[in-house]
């Protein structure tokens, strides 16, 4: 039976003489807002509430929601909540019900897929967009069949396969402050007032800008019949869409086409969204699309254009300078994690373009049976070129390019419209007749194309046009280009079975050319030659010095944005692990021309050449000259002086359980995001965890020094028979040492994917926190997992790791 008062539990429960929540009245009106409110009561968790019939309906989801259709978060059925709940942020005194902190973490408007509505929560089931800050895309509440003695309704709460899906926990571990307030739960406890901070703090730090980048000869994919194989390949899906060049800085945001046309006026909302980027100046590579039914259609992009209506999106894919410097030297790889960062937390118009590793095969099927163009392989550790290259390789599902529109015949429909347009293409420095394509117009784009056309009008054809097809012909100059979907070339050369798709005005006529599909080529393999390669260098699992360089090639494309471009010191053992090891950090050039060398001032005064990597090469040279670790400074070669990241060594005491270092580092975890701070787990490969916490480089050594010490020191200082923060290894004795040590001028860290001098052969292997809970040992991998490391890589709970837009509180 309906309650007459939907209210009535939640004014029941409350003692409004003690909470500050607002006492229950229903609104009056119909909208569609949706708040998430992170709740820190007797057990922490996210209640999800929309709008419905004037009052709030709540859910609380005990984990958070996730962005991974796989996963299925268990979201139980709380009471009614007014509307003016959705502004609620504070303390609930503890003894009072639901007593804690309560933060507003996400907000925006919810609404039904089409042919659905809120009417279906009766029937248990409600499938719905939201359009918030944090949560977007399509959702799913499904309701449980009641077990036992239940006194609540148990749901599912789950996220629907789109461009808004993600990693696990991806939301609720970068999500850590409020949407209303900015101010972190621990600051809610403690009462501070809105824009006055416990910690100093800016989450997205903009540095000074530059000069807004000109254009730049963009890189063009090659067409090949087949997706290359191996894991030198990194597969992104090709949208359908128009190409651009997003400038941003002084005097911008700028958008070019590919030929260098400023589109900024026609990509106004895209040039709206990049003002707010967190970058002084940027090139970015990329496409506008438009979207219809989920999928990118150039259709869709055409109506919008002309409309100049309808939403755009920007899909970067590619990251060319950065605040003055020309970061398409670097590998393509390294670029992209560049990039991620750059646009991490944009716009909603502005996104970064997914990628997977090796599996290329997979990624054009799964395109092709979703209805996509296609996909486009590139090298993941060449460098940027702004020609047509072999390194980026172009698999499309359905034959499509540009055709030159040679002229129209007449439609036998009333109105101005046509039948068909002849098209051409350019073939041996001359223009030839390609056939016709009749249909893909709508009206409205049939009168459009009309008007063009008769501007263009002429009394002969621009070529030699065979009798057929002049009948009933009228001709045009040879300007307007088409994007044209067919079958397949007939023997006469002209197109079969062709629909028409729209109007390509980014792309002059005369660069227009049959696309000839090539063979997909392998990666060129590297020209490092590994001597000795039967040397035995782990004795205890019998793998040699090729194994070794073998596992470096295969995982380079996961490798290399984290060993590139640092400083690093390398661990040395040219007889193997078991002999003698050293540690080596400077070079006066017996490593060779792939080895770099970066001038750094001593505390004595003395410039000294440390050693750095730009590319595999120089990653295979270390290992010829019998290098098994690679560790790198917190800082990049471009300034040394600021670091990048802070990591936390978890070292645990002899025998200690790992099942303590695991829960150790997730007590971290929370403790950092308590301070707003962002963190990633990453297996040592030794005994414990690195708790590591990307930055913006921004802070110098002293101050990062300072920070970590002060968070260690304290911890250690709150829990003493949990940790230490003390060198000493008389102070670890049933404890974990948090060695923070590794966060000044000059220390280095193991970096990811980097295999160790230990038994086994193990690697250092980022994670996910839900994933680690189930890991039961630190050296779960080693260098004969290279494959499995890989696919690692692609899966959604490693979807971001390591890359976060923010800065040290200044505590």
């Amino acid at each position: 039976m309906a309650r007459t008062d939907p209210l009535a539990e939640y004014n029941a429960k409350r003692d409004f003489a003690k909470t500050a929540e607002p006492a229950g009245e229903i609104a009056k009106g119909q909208g569609r807002k949706f708040i998430v409110q992170k709740h820190d009561a007797t057990r922490l968790h996210w209640d999800f509430r929309i709008e419905v019939d004037g009052v709030l309906k709540s859910w609380a989801v005990t984990r958070g929601p996730s962005l991974d259709p796989a996963e299925k978060r268990l979201a139980v059925r709380t009471e009614d909540h007014p509307m003016s709940y959705a502004t609620f942020e504070g303390t609930i005194p503890q003894g009072e019900y639901g007593g804690g902190t309560v933060m507003l973490w996400d907000e925006g408007e919810w609404a039904p897929i089409p042919g659905k509505s809120a009417k279906d929560l009766e029937k248990g089931h409600l499938h719905f967009t939201l359009a918030g800050e944090r949560m977007k895309g399509e959702w799913l509440l499904i309701r449980l069949k009641p077990r036992g003695k239940e006194k609540r309704e148990n749901w599912l709460l789950r996220k629907i396969e789109d461009r808004f899906a993600g990693a696990t926990d991806e939301l609720v571990e970068t999500g850590l402050t409020s949407v209303k307030t900015g101010r972190t739960m621990e600051e809610i406890a403690k009462g501070v007032k809105p824009g006055k901070p416990a910690v100093k703090r800016k989450t997205s730090p903009r540095p000074k800008a530059g000069p807004v980048p000109g254009f730049r000869e963009p890189q063009l994919a090659t067409l090949v019949d087949s997706v290359p194989a191996g894991n030198g390949w990194l597969h992104e899906m090709k949208y359908d869409g128009y190409r651009a060049l997003l400038a941003v800085g002084r005097g911008g945001p700028k958008l070019f086409t590919r030929s260098g046309l400023d589109w900024t006026d026609k990509f106004a909302s895209i040039a709206q969204a990049a003002a707010g980027l967190s970058v002084g100046s940027a090139l970015i590579d990329g496409e506008v699309v438009a979207f219809k039914d989920g999928k990118p259609d150039f259709s869709t992009l055409q109506e919008t254009l002309s409309n100049r209506s309808g939403e755009l999106t920007f899909f970067g894919f590619d990251l060319i300078e950065q605040d003055g410097e020309d970061i398409g030297k670097l590998p393509q790889i390294e670029r992209k994690e560049r990039l991620r960062a750059v646009l991490a937390g944009a716009d909603p118009r502005l996104q970064f373009s997914e990628h997977v590793l090796g599996a290329g095969e997979k990624l054009f099927e799964a395109m092709c049976a979703q209805g996509h163009e296609g996909i486009v392989s590139k090298r993941a550790d060449a460098p940027y070129r702004g020609t047509r290259t072999k390194s980026w390789l172009k698999v499309k599902c359905t034959r499509r390019q540009e055709f030159v529109i040679l002229g129209w015949t007449e439609s036998s429909a009333k109105g101005r419209g046509f039948r068909a347009l002849l098209l051409g293409l350019n073939e041996g420095g001359a223009l030839r007749y390609a056939g016709k394509v009749g249909t893909g117009f709508d009206m409205a784009t049939g009168h459009a194309l009309r008007v063009k056309l008769d501007k263009l009008a002429r009394k002969s054809p621009a070529v030699e046009v065979p009798r057929e097809a002049k009948r009933g012909a009228h001709w045009v100059t040879p300007k307007l280009v088409a994007e044209v979907a067919f079958a397949e070339f007939t023997a006469d050369n002209v197109v079969r079975h062709a629909s028409f798709l729209g109007l390509r005005e980014d792309k002059p006529a005369e660069d227009v050319v049959v696309e000839k599909a090539v063979a997909a080529p392998e990666v060129e393999p590297s020209d490092v030659k590994i001597s000795n390669r039967d040397r035995v260098i782990f004795p205890d699992s019998n793998v040699t010095k090729g194994d070794l360089a073998d596992y470096y090639q295969a995982v380079a494309p996961i490798l290399l944005p984290w060993v590139t471009n640092r400083p690093i010191s390398l661990v040395r053992c040219p007889q193997g692990r078991a002999k003698q090891c050293f540690f080596q950090k400077h070079d006066a050039g017996s490593f060779g021309e792939h080895v770099k060398h970066v001038d750094i001032r001593e505390k004595d005064g003395h410039l000294e050449p440390y050693l750095w990597v730009d590319d595999i090469d120089g990653v295979l040279t270390c290992v010829q000259m019998g290098t098994i670790e690679f560790h790198g400074w917190g800082s990049l070669v471009s300034d040394v002086e600021k670091a990048d990241r802070v990591v936390f060594d978890l070292d645990p005491d002899e025998g200690l359980d790992w099942e303590k270092v695991k829960s150790a580092a997730a007590d971290l975890k929370r403790h950092l995001a308590d301070l707003g701070l962002t963190s990633y787990p990453m297996l040592s490969g030794g005994k414990g965890v690195h708790v590591v916490v990307p930055l913006v480089p921004q802070a110098e050594w002293p101050a990062v020094k300072s920070f970590a010490e002060r968070f260690a020191r304290a911890l250690a200082q709150a829990e003493p028979d949990r940790f230490t923060a003390n060198l000493k290894k008389i102070e670890r004795k049933g404890r974990i040492f948090i060695d923070y040590l590794r966060n000044q001028r000059g220390a280095t860290a193991v970096l990811p994917y980097v295999a160790r001098a230990r038994a086994g052969a193990p690697v250092a292997v980022p994670v996910g926190w839900t994933e680690l809970r189930d890991i039961d040992t630190p050296q779960k991998w080693s260098v004969r997992d290279a494959t499995a490391l890989i696919e690692r890589a692609n899966s959604r709970a490693l979807k971001g790791w390591g890359v976060a837009e923010q800065v040290l509180p200044e505590v």
